[in-house]
């Protein structure tokens, strides 16, 4: 749009801006509605904002009554167009297109191959101008840029056609008839332009061929010439980036390349060739590679905003900006450069953050005061401090982007590999043997035997519902809209779902691509956070060699996708599925180590992590406050029992830290969650207590809650007073105290109970509740009655404990 104004469509099909307020630059969100679809490209014309959606469809962007920007519909139809060769009143369908030089019309090439001018926005006209004879058009190399109302095109089949309305015939194919090179076919793409460059009136399209090799179709001395220029050795150019001419250096022009292999090329042209020997080029081809642990998107051209900056974007969503040193990067705006180029100015890179729809960590910009204000950046004179940590951000920027590692780089050779490991036999039921189905009215509990039993509130009365199937059960592994996945003792994954008034049972590993798991998901959603339906809804599973798998649930259009591993390891475990990130499926790979999945890219990468600190193979859990804010953690618990926090903001980026344990007597044992408000983390020790690890303010404490036993509860009591920390509140509920007094009465003499806490995965049963399963084989249930205050409330008697207990069970159907 402007210098300091770049409009992104990005691989996920979300459109934002990068602009410059003053200070910084920010990001703002231009999405399209949901019912148009992803988009797939911008357009600008006079200020004027054009849309285009996968399906098809044009969208302008305007002002609502209350000064709201919001897209209306704007694809033409055959009604619009001043052709009649089109269908009247249907809507014409457009593929790509491209803004002429002037920035005042936009050449569209339709789906059906043909290409359409809009010549005015207000009112809206559309110039219909048809197809070459026995060709279409397949993309629109030059939209008027050599010569005033002269487009060139590529048609399907490579061939370049020249379309002029004021000539007759209008439309001429420019034909090979030097037999230069074998591959003479074009990839259809955009090309790039020069004039004047071997004379004032001459004029050169630079092209890609569908080979991957540089050619060139000049115009000089009223003749038309094909020239090849190839491509750098054992390379396949797959874009061109269209320059100005006006570079630093007025003896060379500079076209830039990226390549089948992420890198950026750039190929310097002698302007006015012959004239000196001085001004001879060494090296024709440059490589500016790409930066460190990232790759260019392959077939994506660049764009130029300013003079020696451009904006590339690459393979795993973010953006880079190779500038020449000095003068580009997230920290300038409006670069002003007037000196001349020189051989010792290099190009160098800088990434660029993209926002949560691709994956990545920039936060849009907001409508307070401060540098990250979105109509302008305002320096916060009150709060001094405020302006440092804007400073400080920026600068932590550049490091953050070394947490995201090459795959491999880190090595993993004090870890074990993923050959020697194995899971133990329960590992399943041990993390997948509890799972909310409603929250707050139903749950199911998986046994030890592979039974599966409902627990479910039905007219006033809380009962067990005993879902039968042949096969044993292992675990439940999701809840999607309704329906519960379980995994059965073959690894297969089913589908438990209400169907008019009957229950059925849905195998999906015997679907197409289906595979045998063996984990899923730790958590369905934030517990009291309502879950946003998409289109695109999925889940993940844990294959049993070790491999991400990806199940499309959304519209019950079931698909399965093999997401593969990290190339040097197996995963061992999910630690979080778009929960702390949209689009991003964080693991632990059998190596110890964390990695992630970004959905949008289908890319893998490892994240920075101390050769020293090795993770447990248990599921992890995500602790995000806001969903505004990208702010928040990843618990995990490290091999030794001890809590590890992965932390980011956008203050410091990414920090490892490690919370250990709450006595040094103490392991923690099991997956670390739930969590709550994003400052409540449950965990469960080695002594059978459960602890919960809360903020207080901005420092991280301990808490013991214990385990629902009297005795225990007094003996707790008595210790804290003994070391003065009286203030402590005891976890446990008045009315449920006395009926556990009751009980233990009974149960003192029963060998089969034992109220201390299972190692077994608790759930989030409401926002304010929490199912703990005791080593006897009951549950007990947590509640908070405050901000960080949670008591035992009740004990579940179950179908299988032996301990004494009171409970209906009655079989579904």
């Amino acid at each position: 749009m402007s210098e300091t104004s770049i409009w992104v469509t990005g691989e996920s099909g979300a459109i934002y801006e990068r602009f410059w307020n003053g200070l910084q630059w920010v990001i703002a969100p231009h999405d399209l509605p949901i019912s148009a679809g992803h988009a797939v490209s911008v357009f600008i014309i006079n200020q004027t904002i054009l849309a285009l959606s996968e399906p098809g469809n044009l969208y302008q962007m305007q002002l609502s009554e209350s000064s709201h920007p919001i897209w209306v519909d704007f694809t033409p139809t055959g009604n619009d167009s001043t052709s009649k060769k089109t269908e009247q009143g249907s809507a014409i369908h457009i593929k790509s297109g491209v803004v002429s030089h002037d920035g005042v019309r936009v050449y569209f090439c339709t789906k059906n191959g043909s290409l359409l001018e809009l010549s005015e926005i207000e009112p809206p006209r559309w110039v219909h101008h048809g197809r070459p004879p026995g060709a279409d058009v397949a993309a629109i190399a030059d939209a008027a840029n050599i010569r005033p109302e002269v487009v060139f095109t590529i048609s399907s089949t490579g061939d370049l056609y020249e379309y002029d309305r004021s000539s007759k015939p209008s439309w001429k194919k420019h034909i090979w008839k030097e037999k230069l090179a074998q591959d003479a076919s074009l990839m259809p793409s955009m090309a790039s332009t020069f004039q004047g460059q071997i004379g004032l009136n001459s004029l050169s399209l630079y092209l890609l061929t569908k080979g991957g090799n540089l050619v060139e179709r000049r115009l000089h001395q009223r003749k038309w010439k094909w020239i090849v220029h190839g491509s750098p050795k054992d390379h396949h150019l797959t874009s061109v980036t269209p320059v100005f001419q006006d570079q630093f250096n007025e003896k060379v022009l500079s076209l830039f390349f990226t390549s089948s292999v992420g890198y950026v090329f750039e190929y310097q042209i002698l302007k006015h060739p012959g004239s000196t020997q001085e001004n001879q080029i060494e090296q024709t081809w440059v490589r500016h590679m790409h930066p460190l642990d990232a790759k260019v998107a392959r077939g994506i051209a660049g764009l130029q905003f300013q003079v020696g900056r451009i904006m590339f974007v690459l393979d795993d969503g973010r953006l880079a900006e190779l500038h020449l040193s000095g003068l580009g990067g997230e920290s300038l705006g409006l670069a002003q450069v007037n000196l001349r180029r020189k051989a010792s100015v290099k190009y160098v890179w800088s990434i660029l953050d993209a926002p949560e729809t691709e994956g990545w960590n920039a936060e849009y910009c907001t409508e307070e005061r401060g540098p990250s204000n979105c109509i302008t950046g305002v320096r916060d004179e009150t709060n001094d401090v405020g302006a440092s940590r804007s400073i400080t951000r920026r600068r932590k920027g550049s490091q953050e982007q070394q947490n995201y590692l090459s795959l491999g780089a880190s090595g993993s050779s004090h870890a074990k590999s993923w050959e020697e490991y194995s899971y133990p036999d329960n590992w399943i039921n041990t993390n997948f043997r509890l799972r909310v189905m409603h929250g707050g009215k139903s749950f199911f509990l998986i046994t030890d035997s592979g039974l599966i039993f409902e627990y479910v509130y039905a007219e006033n009365v809380w009962l067990w519902l005993r879902h039968e199937h042949p096969t044993a059960m292992k675990g439940a592994l999701g809840n999607y809209n309704g329906s519960l996945f379980l995994v059965d003792a073959h690894g297969s994954l089913l589908i438990r779902e209400r169907s008019s008034n009957d229950l059925t049972w849905t195998n999906c590993t015997s679907m197409r691509k289906g595979r045998q798991v063996i984990a899923g998901p730790p958590w369905d959603g934030i517990p009291g956070r309502a879950m946003k339906a998409t289109t695109e809804d999925a889940l993940f599973f844990v294959s049993k060699n070790g491999k991400l798998l990806q199940f499309t649930v959304a519209l019950r259009k079931f698909k399965w996708k093999d997401c593969r591993n990290p190339p040097n390891t197996k995963i061992a475990s999910i630690v979080d599925k778009e929960v702390f990130r949209e689009n991003i499926v964080f693991v632990i790979g059998r190596d110890g180590r964390l990695y992630q999945y970004n959905k949008v890219t289908e890319l893998w990468h490892e994240h920075y992590q101390s050769q020293h600190l090795v993770l447990s193979c248990l599921p992890g859990t995500a602790m995000r406050s806001s969903s505004v804010s990208l702010t928040g953690s990843l618990f995990m618990v490290s091999e030794d029992g001890g809590l590890v926090e992965y932390h980011w903001s956008a203050v410091d980026g990414w920090n490892w830290i490690e919370h250990g344990t709450p006595f040094k007597s103490v392991t923690l044992v099991g997956s670390p969650g739930p969590c709550f408000e994003g400052n409540q983390l449950f965990l469960i020790g080695s002594d059978g207590k459960v602890y919960l690890r809360h903020l207080d303010q901005t420092t991280w404490k301990w808490k013991n809650c214990g385990f629902p036993y009297m005795e225990n509860m007094a003996a707790e009591k008595q210790e804290k007073v003994g070391r003065n920390n009286g203030d402590e509140e005891i976890c446990v509920d008045e009315d449920f105290a006395a009926s556990l007094e009751e009980d233990e009465n009974l149960n003192n003499h029963n060998r089969n109970c034992n109220p201390k806490v299972a190692s077994i995965r608790p759930i989030p049963f409401s926002e304010d509740s929490v199912i703990f399963e005791l080593r006897d084989g009951r549950l007990a249930e947590m509640l908070r009655i405050e901000e960080t205050q949670w008591v035992w409330s009740r004990i579940i008697g179950t179908p299988t404990s032996l301990c004494i207990a009171n409970y209906w069970t009655a079989v579904a159907s």
